[in-house]
C-alpha cells in the first residue's frame, strides 16, 4: 500500500482553494484521471505532475514532500534524513524505476530548490519514456552507476560524476545496471 501523506495534502489544498479535480486538472495541464489516482493513493506520484499541480495550487514541490516548517538554516546530519515519499521516477513516465526520496531540507520554508538523497531502483527492461518539466536539476551519483537519458544524449554516469541540465528537456534518470544507485539530486522548479 503506498503512503497516501502527498494525496491527502494535495486533496487538501485543492479543496481548500475550491478547486474540483477538473478544475485543477485544467489549470496545471494534468489529467483528471491522474490527479484523482494521486489522491487516493491508487499510483505513486511521480515528480513532473506534482510540480505541475503545486504551480497550479500556488504552493512549493516541498509543501507536499514534506511536513516541518522551519525558517533558520536547517542542518541534516549523517544518517538522519527522513524518507519523505517514494515515487516511480522522477518524470511523469513510470519505467524508470522506483525512487525512495530523502530530504535534506525537509523543514526549511520558503526554499526554491529540493535537495535530495535519492536510491534509484532498477526499472523493468522495456521501453524508456521521456518527459519533461520546467525547471534545472543537479545530479552527483554517491553509489552504483545512473543513466541520464537527456534528449537524444545517453550519459552513464559512475560514483563522483555529476551531471547538471535544464529540465524542460525531454530527459530520464535510471539505474544503469541490474543493481540498485544512490544519487545527490538537487531540483528547481520555478515557481
Amino acid at each position: 500500500m503506498i503512503d497516501n501523506r502527498i494525496g491527502a495534502k494535495l486533496t487538501t489544498l485543492r479543496e481548500s482553494l475550491g478547486l474540483s479535480i477538473d478544475e485543477l486538472a485544467g489549470r496545471s495541464g494534468c489529467d483528471a484521471a491522474t490527479i484523482a489516482c494521486l489522491e487516493s493513493g491508487a499510483i505513486a506520484p511521480s515528480l513532473a505532475p506534482l510540480i505541475k499541480l503545486t504551480r497550479a495550487l500556488g504552493v512549493r514541490l516541498g509543501t507536499l514532500l514534506d511536513d516541518d516548517a522551519n525558517v533558520g538554516p536547517v542542518v541534516t546530519r549523517a544518517g538522519e534524513a527522513e524518507q519523505v515519499a517514494r515515487l516511480k521516477s522522477l518524470e511523469t513516465s513510470s519505467d524508470g524505476g522506483v525512487l525512495d526520496f530523502f530530504s535534506l531540507a525537509q523543514g526549511k520554508t520558503s526554499r526554491h530548490m529540493e535537495p535530495f538523497v535519492i536510491s534509484v531502483n532498477p526499472a523493468e527492461a522495456g521501453e524508456h519514456k521521456l518527459s519533461s518539466h520546467e525547471g534545472e536539476e543537479f545530479i552527483f551519483v554517491l553509489d552504483g552507476e545512473i543513466e541520464v537519458e537527456y534528449g537524444k544524449d545517453l550519459h552513464v554516469l559512475g560514483v563522483g560524476d555529476s551531471i547538471y541540465y535544464d529540465s524542460i528537456v525531454p530527459h530520464q534518470v535510471r539505474a544503469a545496471a541490474a543493481g540498485p544507485a544512490r544519487i545527490l539530486a538537487v531540483v528547481y522548479a520555478p515557481a
